[in-house]
Parts: C-alpha cells; structure tokens; sequence
C-alpha cells in the first residue's frame, strides 16, 4: 500500500506543478471546442480523486451503480469554480497528503475487500485505488499536451533530459 500511496503522491507533485506553470491567463484553453480546458481537467482530477476516495472511504463497494456518483459530492474541496492555478495547485497538494494519511490509516482489510468498477469488474479495496491513481495518470497526460501545445516542457520531461545530459 505504502508505495501505491508514495506513487500517487509523486504523480500529484508533477499534476500540481504543471497546474502552477501554465499560464493564468490560458486556463480556459481547450484545443478543440469539444475538449475540456485545462482548468476543467486540472479540477476534474481534484475531485475525481476526492471524490473516489472518500466514498470508497466511507464503505461504498458498488462503482457501477450511477447512484454513488452523487455520493462523491460530499468529499469535494471547496474551491471555487474560477479558482487560480495557484489555489487549485494548493488544493491538489492539500489534497493527497490527506488522503494518503487517511488511506495509510485504514485497517489491512479495506485494501483486501472486494469492490465493484464502474463496468462491473470486481477487484479489491487497494486495486481500486491504483485504478483512481491511473485516473490521475491519464488527466494529468492531458494536462502535459495542453503545455506542450503552448510550447512549454512538463517536468517530467525536463527531468529525464536533465539526467541524460548529465551522463
């Protein structure tokens, strides 16, 4: 569990930080009317993994019923919808090293009960969580192709040059 928990942190650290540089001013940017802006996939990770884990905190084992999506509201942050990339930044660090303390809190058996996906594929309690940080994984790629379409180099990518520079 300990390092499904300091994986996610890791991944959230470089979510937080493309949050923090791109431009204030482009949070709104979508690539196509279709997509959603950077701001919405910024917010949709806060609450997606809020959301997830707090439900599945408070005992909800069924995903595929649509009825625990209503659920997840009570576990949002209140941040505002026009929140600046700061604060939203704050709330996604904020919000990780509450809910690793909380999941690392749990009892062996919460990781080891079976749940319900959402398309009905029984998995357990810890195989949930890594698929609610794989949900992070695939937003936050989003994320790093917005910056890449405004010329900027995501973090991640400017760590392994760095490293490769340095050999």
């Amino acid at each position: 569990m300990e390092h499904v928990l300091d994986s996610w942190k890791l991944i959230r650290q470089d979510t937080a930080g493309a949050v923090e540089e791109f431009p204030a001013s482009e949070f709104d940017f979508r690539p196509t009317p279709e997509l959603a802006t950077f701001r919405e996939i910024a917010r949709h990770i806060l609450d997606a993994g809020d959301g997830l884990t707090g439900v599945l905190m408070a005992g909800e084992t069924d995903f595929s019923n649509p009825e625990f999506r209503p659920k997840m509201k009570a576990y949002l942050r209140d941040l505002p919808a026009e929140a600046s990339g700061a604060d939203l930044a704050a709330a996604l660090r904020q919000s990780i090293a509450e809910r690793a303390a909380q999941l690392a809190a749990q009892p062996a058996e919460f990781f080891t009960r079976t749940v319900k996906r959402f398309d009905g594929v029984e998995l357990t309690g810890l195989e949930m969580i890594q698929q609610i940080k794989e949900h992070e994984l695939t937003h936050r790629q989003q994320l790093f192709m917005y910056l890449r379409l405004k010329g900027l180099v995501p973090a991640t990518t400017r760590r392994r040059l760095a490293k490769a520079a340095g050999k």
